[in-house]
């Protein structure tokens, strides 16, 4: 991994959705996150204790944290999230 996407910041979400409503909350995330500037980000639904793995990076942890907050956790039929900031100072050496 390059030292400059080391350097942005990146933040993992895990969200539980309701029954059978994680394809449409997918798409909904990427409705919200393609109509956003300078967003990178990748979805997937997923077995397991959350329904959907969010990872998402942008230029500054101020548009970062208030994307998740104001826009990911308000969507419709997302019961919980569970949010990791990746630690930029760190190196993977």
């Amino acid at each position: 991994m390059s030292t400059e996407i080391l350097n942005v910041p990146t933040a993992y979400v895990l969200l539980n959705s309701d029954l059978g409503s994680d394809e449409s909350i997918i798409s909904k995330v990427k409705g919200i996150l393609d109509n956003e500037e300078n967003i990178k980000y990748e979805i997937q639904g997923v077995y397991g204790v959350y329904d959907i793995v969010l990872k998402i990076s942008t230029g500054n942890t101020e548009d970062l944290r208030s994307v998740i907050t104001n826009k990911i956790r308000k969507i419709d039929k997302v019961q919980s999230t569970l949010t990791m900031m990746v630690i930029q100072e760190q190196d993977k050496s």
